[in-house]
Order: structure tokens, then sequence, then C-alpha cells
């Protein structure tokens, strides 16, 4: 017998059906934007299988984490996670009241069947590209089984996850991520992501045009492109002609309603003409560039395996300023790679002083097992690295608070996203990606509006209507 089903005799008297009541899940995101979206993929594919999304973990039937696993502190953060939701595992089974837990993303990938050794109340590991097995991999979990799936899949997984309904699409507002590559070729010394998500792929052509179509047919007026290494995508266009990102990027702002695009994240080696065109010659794109740089030393960037140049970044930064003037520059640091001297950190510290970011992140160096960059001799010491990133950082938020108080007075484009935390208020985001505070009687949700920055808050521009 089902047990959404109420099984009677033809003569007996007409009883309602009675539904189960749906299985819900609960899913913990780490790390980057490809995570984010891949969560939201997962989520897609269990509601086809009759879960249903709770934003609270008390509530949920199955938990799910979305692990990263760039930095050994992240990895370890889910170990404590995972002790915390085993308590609650065995309360729940002491109420008779079952809970399955899984872990997915980068850490699955790397530790496989190691995470069920360090903590057996998991049920479930799979990898970043064997999600569209999860629904059946759950089923063998309810049939009492533990589960790892960690092999690469032949398949092409954006094939196989479910769209989301438009009315799933409308609940997440007016900006989408939208994946179009994964994976990584670059194999920098420091890095697990070419072991965790594998060699370069990108998606087919169509299927990218074909989500952004829905994408904007549902209200959406911003979309982010995403891939570990973004600016590596390639396909074949309906014209049977290889298309780069730039070309892509043109095909996408064509598509009506969407009326902003955004890409995320790059390699210096994979900035070619025709992107840096794109910059210059698409209003659509959004004069924000994330292109991290890692090191400002050569000794250091030869040590990584990034195979360009101090100077090579530089004159890449001084032609994509050249094709857009107003681009606002952001990047990501190490300190502390094996082997880093003083005079290496200073060189960091020049190129940041000539480049002058709006936005950057910076991180101690964290020794990954399985990199190359694991196995360097001459680690530098924890307070050195401790240093030298408080110097670096501070260097950064000058810089962030420069490019922050030069808005002031100036008018901008900004996207009304949702309602403001105060009564009266909306919440817009700028070209640059900050939020802006107007008065709700500037506009509704998904209109761009003339904005007027008048002051700055910690991280908010305050704004009227221009």
């Amino acid at each position: 017998m089902k047990p959404d089903e109420i099984l009677q005799d033809r003569t007996a008297t007409s009883v309602p059906t009675v539904a189960a009541p749906a299985r819900k899940v609960y899913v913990k995101t780490y790390g980057c934007q490809m995570n984010v979206y891949d969560s939201q993929r997962m989520t897609d594919a269990l509601e086809a299988d009759g879960y249903v999304a709770t934003p609270t973990i008390d509530d949920a039937d199955l938990v799910l984490l979305n692990t990263c696993h760039i930095r050994e502190k992240a990895a370890e953060k889910v170990y404590s996670e995972l002790g915390r939701i085993r308590d609650m595992k065995e309360e729940r089974a002491e109420a008779g009241r079952e809970l399955v837990i899984g872990v997915t993303g980068c850490v699955a990938q790397a530790e496989g069947r190691e995470i069920i050794r360090r903590a057996p109340a998991v049920d479930l590991v799979i990898g970043p590209q064997t999600y569209h097995r999860l629904p059946e991999a759950l089923k063998k979990v309810r049939g009492g089984g533990k589960v790892v799936e960690t092999d690469y899949a032949l398949d092409d997984k954006f094939e196989h996850l479910p769209q989301p309904k438009r009315t799933e699409i409308i609940s997440r507002g007016v900006t989408a991520f939208l994946t179009v590559q994964e994976g990584c070729d670059k194999f920098c010394t420091f890095c697990v992501v070419p072991y965790t998500r594998g060699s370069e792929v990108s998606r087919p052509v169509a299927q990218i045009l074909a989500e952004a179509e829905r994408l904007a047919e549902a209200g959406v007026r911003e979309v982010t492109l995403l891939g570990q290494n973004v600016n590596a995508w390639h396909g074949v266009g309906p014209d049977g002609s290889e298309w780069g990102l730039g070309r892509l990027l043109f095909r996408l702002a064509e598509i009506p309603g969407l009326a902003r695009l955004r890409y995320t994240t790059s390699h210096p080696r994979d900035m070619d003409d025709e992107l840096i065109a794109a910059h210059r010659d698409l209003a659509a794109l959004m004069p924000y560039l994330h292109l991290p740089v890692q090191s400002g030393s050569d000794r250091m960037l030869k040590a990584m395996n990034r195979k360009h140049s101090a100077a090579d970044y530089l004159r890449l930064i001084e032609r994509i300023r050249n094709a857009r003037p107003d681009i606002a520059m952001s990047g990501d640091f190490i300190v502390g790679f094996p082997g880093e001297t003083e005079a290496d950190f200073e060189a960091t510290m020049q190129l940041v002083r000539n480049v002058g970011y709006a936005q950057a992140f910076s991180f101690k160096y964290s020794p990954r097992p399985g990199t190359p960059g694991a196995e360097l001799k001459d680690q530098v010491e924890e307070p050195v690295k401790d240093e030298r990133l408080q110097r670096l950082q501070g260097l950064l938020m000058d810089q962030q608070s420069g490019f922050v108080a030069s808005l002031v007075g100036r008018t901008i484009e900004a996207l009304i996203e949702k309602p403001g935390r105060q009564a009266g208020q909306i919440v817009g985001r700028s070209p640059w990606l900050q939020p802006v505070i107007l008065d709700e009687k500037a506009g509704r949700i998904g209109d761009i509006v003339n904005a007027r920055i008048m002051r700055t808050g910690h991280a908010s521009l305050f704004a009227e209507p221009a």
C-alpha cells in the first residue's frame, strides 16, 4: 500500500485521500557562488523527488552540507557542523523520527569515504559532478545503506539537472546565477579545484541561451555567469563557429528584459580581445571585474604556477581600463605562500598600489593535501602570515573606502531588488554590487532607477532618486 493512499472497499463510503506530508530538505552552503548555484540545483532536483526546501534545520528530514575545500579551516568547520547535526540525529532517533545527513561539494569530492569514517552519522557523500544522481542515491539511503558518489560523470550534469519552474525563478528575485563553465585546467599549486571539480567543461550555447531566456521571461533583470575559470568558456554557436565568452555576452545582451550581465571568476590568461571588447561595447556588462592575481612577486607567481608575470597583469589592467574607464577592479591575494620573503610581499603591496582595487579578498596561505604547494619547503610561519595579512588588508580597506567615498554626489543606476529592513525603504544594487538604500517611492522591484548617492554606510550607499 502506498503511504499516500487509503484503500477501500467499493461499497464503502468515500473517504478523502490523505497525502503524506512532504519531506523537507535544508541545505547549508559554504564557499563560492558556484556552490550557491549548485545548492539551488540540488533543491530543484529534490523537489522533483517530493522534498520541499526549508530555511530551518530543525524542520528538516534531510540536511545537506554543500562544502568548500579551498582552505583547511573551511573543511574543519564542516566536521564541526557534522558533530552538532549528529547530536540532532540521535535526538530524532530517540523520538522515532529519521534524519538523513548528506555531505556534498568539494570536501565530499576530495575526501569521499573518509567523511563517513570521521563522521559515521553521515548517510550520503556526493561530489559536484554527480548531483543529478541525488534522488537515486537517497533511495539507496532510505533502503538502509550508506552511499558515496564521487566518480566523475561522463554524462553532462547540466543536461540532467531539472530546470526550475517559472514560479520558483520569480520567488528568487530579479538577479540570478547561471553556470556556463565548470572545472579548471590551470593547476595552480595552491588550489584543489582541478582535483575536486575536474577539468574545464563548457556548457553548450543552446542550453545557456535557453536558461537565460527562461530567467528573463520570469522577470530576472541581472544574470551572473559562473565558472571556476569562467572566461575559459567556449562553445559552438548556432552559426557553427567557435564562440568565446565575449561572443556569448554579446548574444545574451540581445535577450529582451535582460538588462545587466556579470561574470566570475576569471583568470588573467583567458582575457582575450573579444572579451575586452565586450566591456567596451556592452552597456549591459557591468563595470566591475573580479580578476585574481594572487601575488605581485614574479617569483611567487612562478611558484604558484600562474604562468603570467606581475607586468603581464598590469598591462592587462591598463587595456581593460582603456576599454572601460569606469570599471572597478576586484581581486584575490594569497599571503605567506611557501618561500615568500618580505621583498616578495612588498611586490604584492606595490601591485595593489598600482592597480587600486574597489574590492578584494585576501587570505593566509593554507596547505591543501594533494596539492603541490603543500609539499613545498620554506613554509612561512603563522605570525609572519598574520602580520603581512593585516598590512595588506589595511591597504585594501583604504582603497575600498576611497572608492566608495568617490561615489558620493554621483548619479548611478540602481537595480531595485527587495524591500528594505526599515519601513518605507527599498534596496537596490549598484553597478559595483553595493546595496543602495532608497525611499520606496523610487520605484518597484525590478526597476532600474537613477539614484544620486548622498552618503555611505558601513557596506551600503544611501541615495535619493535623481
